[in-house]
């Protein structure tokens, strides 16, 4: 069972780095055999939660599984009608399946149980191509599910991609939290807010057991990886944090953009994220996975963030960028300790990033640059440090500064730089 302790997770007495993958459209789109190879993959790599939307994914690609969580009464190309009274009990069954696949894995099921599209008056509920949800069905539909699926200790998400525009909004998810609580009391349960956002309602922020936010993928709001969780505990938050939605693997900017977000991208907003006060763990995604994409396939909408085409899942699959975050997993277990963000500005540039494990630091540079350990009031009289090249994975000792105390030599890395530094 997943707890929490402070800042971090802990699983059977051991810290827990939430390390999780992002598979959204796993229920409607990916087959039972393919999802126990990708499970495989991602667990042999050392992932250990897998974050799914129970319902269908607004923006999925599309999928040759024809089957859906309820009937539709009503399709035309711009718009689905969905019957919510009547469950499909073959997509539950199928859903359980695979829910029993990562159990046996020792992962951790994530669960959304309700996307903003699905609620009156989100952002996503105004551009939806699907009825909102029948509020009086609401309560059957999340009894049945939590009943049905708490067996495989999940975590709860009870919103996806939210807002909360409206009181009408909050009486949906306020109605979700109260049954599935009710029915799971001691799950872990937190919201999945929109991205670059943090205005969670106080009888929410409240309750959950962790703090999710995603820095998202919109190129210019890639700072919010660090504000957030900088701005979550100047206001007191004293929970796990986590960026659950980082800017994916290979996705383009959002809104129609041109450009793809690099693996450097992913690892920049993911250090960012744990160096600032979300250090509980962090989400990884692929252009490709998430949606559950093949190639010749459509892909979801258009509207909203808006994407380019997502690369066929098998090939998103082995991105290399899922091996640098598994990277970031053991550094922070090897610390074993809750980081402390440092004030401290190098370079008068608030992207690099320290904080303080113990008596060790930690620096993300994300470009090589020189700096000078002084500004921590540290220097090579009573410190060492090493340099993780964060493009090769090369690991060296730190070299000095010949003319200064505290000065480090520039290393020889040609991306973004982890420093670790070890004081005595």
């Amino acid at each position: 069972m997943l707890i929490t302790k402070k800042h971090h997770f802990e699983k059977d007495g051991q810290r827990f780095f939430y390390l999780a993958d992002t598979c959204w459209s796993a229920f409607t789109n990916a087959s039972l055999d393919d999802w126990k190879y990708y499970l495989d993959y991602r667990k042999a790599q050392g992932f250990n939660v897998i974050q799914i939307n129970v319902l269908k994914q607004w923006d999925a690609s599309e999928s040759d599984i024809d089957i859906l969580p309820f009937p539709i009464t009503y399709e035309d190309k711009a718009h689905i009608d969905y019957d919510y009274t009547t469950l499909n009990k073959s997509y539950f069954d199928r859903a359980e399946k695979m829910l029993e696949e990562v159990y046996k894995r020792n992962m951790i099921p994530g669960l959304v149980l309700l996307w903003a599209n699905y609620v009156p008056g989100t952002w996503a509920g105004n551009i939806a191509p699907n009825n909102p949800f029948d509020y009086e069905a609401l309560e059957e539909y999340v009894k049945y599910v939590v009943n049905r699926f708490k067996k495989y200790n999940p975590i709860y998400f009870i919103s996806g991609d939210t807002d909360f525009p409206t009181e009408e909004s909050i009486k949906y998810y306020r109605k979700v939290f109260e049954v599935a609580k009710r029915i799971d009391s001691t799950a872990l349960y937190s919201f999945h807010i929109k991205g670059r956002f943090t205005d969670l309602p106080d009888e929410f922020l409240n309750k959950i057991d962790f703090f999710s936010y995603q820095s998202g993928h919109n190129f210019a709001g890639q700072h919010t990886a660090y504000d957030i969780p900088m701005f979550m505990r100047k206001k007191g938050f004293d929970r796990p944090i986590v960026n659950t939605e980082p800017c994916y693997d290979q996705i383009s900017y959002s809104r129609n953009e041109y450009g793809r977000f690099r693996p450097y991208d992913v690892r920049k907003a993911s250090y960012q994220s744990i160096l600032s006060g979300a250090d509980a763990g962090v989400t990884y995604g692929a252009h490709g996975i998430w949606s559950w994409h093949k190639t010749g396939k459509k892909f979801g909408i258009v509207e909203g963030e808006g994407f380019d085409l997502p690369f066929d899942w098998h090939d998103a699959l082995k991105f290399r960028g899922a091996n640098d975050v598994v990277l970031l997993k053991k550094i922070i277990l090897n610390l074993d300790a809750d980081l402390k963000p440092e004030n401290v500005n190098f370079k008068n540039h608030e992207e690099i990033r320290v904080a303080k494990a113990g008596k060790d630091y930690l620096i993300y540079l994300p470009v090589n640059t020189q700096i000078n350990l002084e500004e921590l009031g540290i220097n090579k009289q009573n410190m060492n440090f090493d340099v993780l090249d964060l493009q090769t994975g090369r690991v060296s000792h730190g070299m000095w500064d010949q003319y200064s105390d505290g000065k480090i030599s520039l290393p020889l890395c040609m991306e973004d730089v982890l420093l670790i530094v070890h004081t005595n």
